[in-house]
Parts: structure tokens; C-alpha cells; sequence
């Protein structure tokens, strides 16, 4: 991993240099973030112990800037982790360019954010929270219930957006975002050459308040072997048809934040996720026992004791990954978290969990866990 960060190092040296010689490259700026966590998990069954540990959550370098002023360009690598696995090795997280002439009509091509939910495009450190919402987590393209590798919410594509319906002050009112994608997730080509069809669009009814719709629909394909509820052992591309959609508010003003969503996907999800392309799961067909239908919610509230400075949060977090809530899991958050700097900030977070699907394991459903973060940027 040393190897890899110094030559992605050396390389963003290299196109800053040369960028800074050319006129029609503009504002070339190099930045990043880096999460340190301590961590425990108290749940603990038949297969997993309880557990507490520092790790490296997030390391990420960015590079960006503009080309002839009306394009913005950005490239940024996550550098932590286990170079064996899709999941967590150093690789490209986002690499795009956006044409940004008209403030109502910009075209982003390359590798991005899924235009879907308003969690998902929230910077890590903003977001508030340990991770995201679990319903996010699940079905953004974060590790995805379909068992596609984890994508950090991104996939390959391209997308339109833009903001329009100023009102008196010059506020634009709405906003609109709509993409096609391979459905595949992060550095990787379509399989079954259906692509993903995913959009939103929100209003500003008042300064500081967001309503949004998104919709998604598509497929998740992989090409290997199943068995059929024949018993016939098949072998070929088989894809998986995705439909999903959430509805989404929020209010941000005077240092406070709340948010809420509730997300909604029919379609199944191959049995083993993927982490790795060589292991035998890459070409496992076989589906899950889960079903075809997932949903979830979250409501959260960020509060300033003192403003930019010191915050109160809290947070309820559900997600169904099946039809009904016999696997359901509940997990309420409370926190706090301290500014040092804009750049420096310390959060900690406790949690309590109800997971009914511990009890196919045998275990108790009710658990704790503990996060403390330490957060920098660049």
C-alpha cells in the first residue's frame, strides 16, 4: 500500500507542475481527508465475537480543478486498506469532468455519486454520523443488498443537472439531477448491458429546507453459475431488475440540521457479496434468501450547544432487508461532536442496536456499539 501511495503522490506532484504552466488549466488544487476511528462492537453469536478496535476508516487524496473555465475536473483516490479486495483497497473512488455553463443545464461524465438520496452525496465528516443510514448503505451502492462490491455510493456514467425558477431574492427553487449508469458499481464495465436509470429532483420552498424525489431503476448482473428452483445447474450472465425510490427532507439553518428519508427497492440480490474477483463468490449466481423487497428510514437531528463549535446529535436509524420485519434492525445513535478547527473535529458516538435477525443465530438482538472519530482535512 506504501508503493501505491507514494506513486499516486508523486503523480498528482507531476500534473500540478505541469498544470501550472498551462493557461487553460485553472485553480489546480490538491486536498484530502483522513477519519481515524476507535470502534466497539458489542454483538456477538454463533459466528462472530464481540469486538473493539482502532482503525483507519477514510484516507482520501483529491485533485481538481478547471479547463477553460466552464469545465470542472476531479480525480480522487481512497488510500486505505487491503490491496487483495474490491472493498477496501486503495482505488479510484471519483474521476469526472462537468461541463458547467448554465447554471440550469450541466452534463457530468465519468465516475460519480449516484444521484440518489440526500445522504448519500454528504461528505463523510459532514454526514454527522458514524456512516451513513443503513437503508443508504444498502441501497445506494455503498455495500449494496444486490451484492455488488462496495462503491461508496458511485457508479460509472453520465448525468444532467442543473437549478432553475429563481424567485424574487434569486434563490433557485428546484433543482433536478438524472443519470445513466452500467449498474456494476466503482472501476468496473457493464455486464448484461442494461443500464441504470437513476434521477431526483427537489424544491427549496424556503431558505434552508430541501423536499426530494428519486427514482432508480435497472439491473445488478454478474456472469458465473446457479442452481434454478428446478435444480438445473445453469451457467451464463444472470441479471437481477432493480426498482427503487425514496422521498427525502430536510431543513439546514443557523448551525442546525435535520433530515429524514425513507427509501423503498424491489428486486433480488445474489446470496454472496462481492469482495474479491478471484474468490468463488465472483461467480456465484445463486440468489438470496432475503427476497425482493428491502426498505428503510432514518430521521436525525444535528443541534449547535455551542454554534460551529459543539453539537448535540441524535438519530433513528431502521432498515427491513426482506419483506416484513423478521430481519429487522433498529439502531438509535446519540452523540456529540467538538470543532477544534474547520479543518479538525472530534465526534463520539453511542449506539443501540435491535437486530432481529439474531435470533436465527441463537443471540441476544439487543447490543451496543461505541465509535470515536477523529477527523482532519487538507
Amino acid at each position: 500500500m506504501r508503493k501505491t501511495i507514494i506513486l499516486a503522490a508523486l503523480m498528482f506532484s507531476s500534473i500540478i507542475s505541469y498544470a501550472q504552466g498551462q493557461k487553460w488549466i485553472n485553480n489546480v488544487k490538491l486536498s484530502g481527508f483522513g477519519i481515524v476511528q476507535y470502534q466497539y462492537n458489542g454483538m456477538h453469536n454463533s459466528k462472530t465475537s464481540k469486538s473493539n478496535s482502532f482503525n483507519l476508516r477514510l484516507g482520501r487524496v483529491s485533485l481538481d480543478g478547471r479547463i477553460l473555465d466552464d469545465w470542472y475536473w476531479k480525480a480522487q483516490l481512497q488510500v486505505n486498506g487491503n490491496t487483495s479486495t474490491l472493498g477496501a483497497s486503495p482505488r479510484v473512488v471519483d474521476l469526472f469532468a462537468e461541463w458547467q455553463k448554465y447554471d440550469y443545464f450541466r452534463v457530468k461524465l465519468g465516475q460519480f455519486k449516484n444521484p440518489f438520496t440526500f445522504d448519500n452525496p454528504i461528505h463523510p465528516i459532514d454526514q454527522g454520523f458514524m456512516s451513513v443510514a443503513q437503508s443508504v448503505l444498502k441501497l445506494a451502492s455503498f455495500s449494496d443488498r444486490t451484492g455488488a462490491h462496495p462503491s461508496n455510493g458511485r457508479d460509472i456514467g453520465i448525468q444532467v443537472q442543473g437549478d432553475f425558477l429563481k424567485n424574487n431574492a434569486g434563490r433557485n427553487l428546484v433543482h433536478y439531477q438524472v443519470g445513466v449508469f452500467n449498474g456494476q458499481g466503482i472501476n468496473t464495465k457493464d455486464v448484461d448491458q442494461q443500464k441504470n436509470i437513476i434521477g431526483g429532483v427537489w424544491v427549496i420552498p424556503v431558505n434552508g429546507l430541501r423536499l426530494g424525489w428519486f427514482g432508480w431503476t435497472g439491473s445488478y448482473a454478474r456472469k458465473g453459475t446457479w442452481t434454478d428452483n428446478a435444480g438445473i445447474v445453469r451457467s451464463g450472465v444472470r441479471k437481477l431488475q432493480q426498482r427503487r425510490y425514496a422521498f427525502s427532507a430536510e431543513y439546514k439553518a443557523n448551525d442546525w440540521t435535520l433530515r429524514s428519508e425513507y427509501i423503498h427497492s424491489t428486486g433480488y440480490a445474489f446470496a454472496k457479496p462481492l469482495s474479491n474477483t478471484d474468490d468463488a463468490a465472483a461467480k456465484d449466481c445463486n440468489l438470496s434468501a432475503d427476497g425482493n423487497k428491502a426498505q428503510g428510514v432514518y430521521a436525525l437531528v444535528i443541534a449547535p450547544i455551542i454554534p460551529n463549535k459543539l453539537h448535540a446529535k441524535a438519530r433513528y436509524d431502521m432498515y427491513q432487508p426482506s419483506d416484513g420485519a423478521q430481519k429487522q434492525r433498529t439502531q438509535y445513535d446519540i452523540g456529540l461532536d467538538y470543532e477544534f478547527t474547520k479543518n479538525l473535529a472530534l465526534s463520539g458516538i453511542y449506539s443501540y442496536v435491535h437486530d432481529r435477525s439474531q435470533h436465527a443465530l441463537q443471540a441476544n438482538p439487543n447490543y451496543s456499539m461505541f465509535d470515536v472519530e477523529l477527523s482532519f482535512r487538507f
